[in-house]
């Protein structure tokens, strides 16, 4: 993420900070589908974090195929499309762990079963009524050399690693 600009970072980072929730798409053999994540409390840089557990579908979803995309809906509308990998790392599950997963895990960060997906933010789309609108517009045609007026009230982002 070091090429990506601070502004498009900053930008990210308050479009998705007041969503809880955000809808993680996986690729299944049947096609794709989507689940209800909690966001987690950090600030995005680039990566998105999120626990689960080895025994679900998503953990072997994404071991087959790592293109994932996360959807966050709040005050705007964002679209995250990126890799997505499994992270067992001790030390960065207990960063990221809080009493919020206790409760929803029923577990510890230290159990083994626990383990953390990292999404790698590829390219961000964005609908928004608010503030941020006219920003986006620049940062979409100082990075593509093409108008954003052409588009249908949203812009993309491309995020380059």
């Amino acid at each position: 993420m070091a090429n990506m600009k601070q502004e498009e970072m900053d930008t990210l980072r308050e479009l998705i900070k007041e969503v809880d929730t955000a809808m993680l798409t996986t690729v299944t053999e049947e096609g794709l589908v989507s689940r209800p994540m909690k966001t987690q409390e950090v600030e995005f840089d680039g990566d998105l974090w999120f626990f689960t557990k080895k025994e679900t579908s998503k953990y072997e979803e994404i071991i087959h195929d790592q293109d994932v995309n996360v959807a966050y809906a709040g005050k705007s509308y964002v679209s995250v499309r990126g890799r997505a990998e499994i992270v067992e790392d001790l030390a960065k599950k207990k960063e990221l762990w809080s009493k919020a997963y206790e409760t929803i895990m029923q577990t510890s960060y230290d159990d083994p079963n626990v383990v953390l997906i990292k999404v790698k933010a590829e390219a961000a789309e964005y609908w928004d009524t608010g503030n941020f609108t006219k920003q986006i517009a620049f940062f979409y045609k100082r990075m593509t050399g093409q108008s954003a007026e052409s588009t249908d009230g949203n812009e993309t982002v491309e995020l380059n690693n």
